[in-house]
């Protein structure tokens, strides 16, 4: 058996390390509870959503090569902008499949229509404002800016986003999805931008978690009567 002093330093590494990380335990424990026990559906907002939704249908639209743009067209998507058909082309132009005119940025009317399509039809729109930039922490980050943010009267504190640029539906917010978040940065770590699983503190704290529990084997090692006997038989 290891000599008690040695004994002893074990203990205090173990106890320590165990004060150290023990609210980051709590934390990785309760997030991962949390994930676990909640509809990963319901986080994305579904029940909020239309889902009897369908992209509209449209007829008497201008060929590609009636239209005049300075460059050559690579990519193409239909759009459905306020009951209009628009080409987003290339990721850069919205051009109406009509007349071939371009169209720059889409207005709250239309954002509102796009919307209204996409969520359901109880809820009450409370506001409209645009934003033009987001930092790391904003539920809306790493996404198409400008964007149109429309808040809806509810509990849930409802925040739908529509690109200004193409007019897309981009992705709806509440609260629960807001938990949800703030849960996944403290279980990865990553305070910067909330995504990232290598993140050096993430790699320090498993390390020393890891060091934690093995240290506390260790203990029970050296401190248990049982295992006291065993190496004095085989002596």
């Amino acid at each position: 058996m290891v000599k008690r002093t040695t004994a002893v330093k074990i203990r205090k590494a173990h106890r320590y390390l165990g004060l150290f990380l023990g609210i980051q335990f709590i934390m990785w424990t309760a997030s991962g509870l949390y994930f676990s026990w909640t509809d990963i559906d319901e986080i994305h907002g579904d029940h909020f959503r239309n889902m009897d939704y369908e992209p509209a249908a449209f007829d008497g639209l201008i060929g590609l090569s009636q239209i005049n743009l300075p460059a050559k067209i690579s990519s193409l998507h239909l759009k459905d902008i306020g009951g209009e058909p628009y080409y987003w082309i290339n990721n850069e132009f919205l051009v109406n499949a009509r007349d071939g005119s371009l169209k720059k940025g889409i207005s709250e009317q239309e954002a509102l229509a796009v919307a209204q399509k996409q969520m359901s039809p109880e809820l009450k729109v409370k506001a409209v404002e645009v934003i033009q930039e987001t930092d790391k922490h904003h539920e809306y980050r790493e996404r198409k800016l400008p964007a149109y943010v429309i808040s809806y009267e509810s509990p849930e504190d409802i925040k739908v986003y529509v690109s200004v640029e193409d007019g897309s539906f981009q992705t709806v917010r509440h609260r629960n999805w807001r938990w949800f978040d703030f849960l996944w940065m403290t279980h990865t770590m990553d305070y910067e931008s909330r995504d990232d699983f290598n993140t050096t503190v993430l790699r320090a704290f498993s390390l020393m978690g890891l060091i934690t529990v093995l240290s506390g084997f260790l203990l029970w090692f050296t401190s248990s009567p049982t295992m006291r006997k065993v190496v004095k038989r085989k002596k």
